[in-house]
């Protein structure tokens, strides 16, 4: 792994980093490069099978697909294995599960807190949302 400096260069030789082309400022196209590399093809079935998993990466994956389909979330769940991968070599660490699962309460709770501040901003009272609801 000392072949790679940061986590971006290892994504990037895998071919998960968008090779952005811009010119004056403005950014002329962005698409990730079809590389043949036998460990993102591994990475990207990983990718696939965490979609159907119900861990931090299947929620994360679950998200984005809804949002920008399933061959944009396959892209971008294998870039964060890739990143998981490097620092699990270049630090000899295993992979922390409970911070995963925390990670995954804090954006919970970021969404009530979005869900109360919107309500609040349009003042919708609990008994209108309990009428909405019925």
């Amino acid at each position: 792994m000392s072949k790679f400096k940061t986590a971006k260069h290892f994504a990037s030789w895998l071919g998960f980093a968008p090779n952005r082309k811009i010119s004056g400022g403005k950014v002329l196209s962005s698409h990730t490069r079809k590389k043949t590399n036998p460990l993102a093809k591994v990475i990207r079935d990983a990718a696939n099978a965490a979609g159907n998993s119900k861990s931090r990466l299947g929620d994360c994956f679950r998200r984005l697909a809804y949002r920008k389909g399933r061959v944009v979330a396959i892209g971008a769940i294998s870039r964060k294995i890739a990143v998981i991968i490097y620092t699990m070599l270049t630090q000899g660490k295993a992979f922390c599960y409970e911070y995963a699962q925390n990670e995954t309460i804090n954006f919970k709770n970021n969404k009530l807190k979005n869900i109360v501040k919107t309500l609040k901003k349009y003042s919708i009272s609990k008994s209108e949302l309990d009428l909405a609801m019925a």
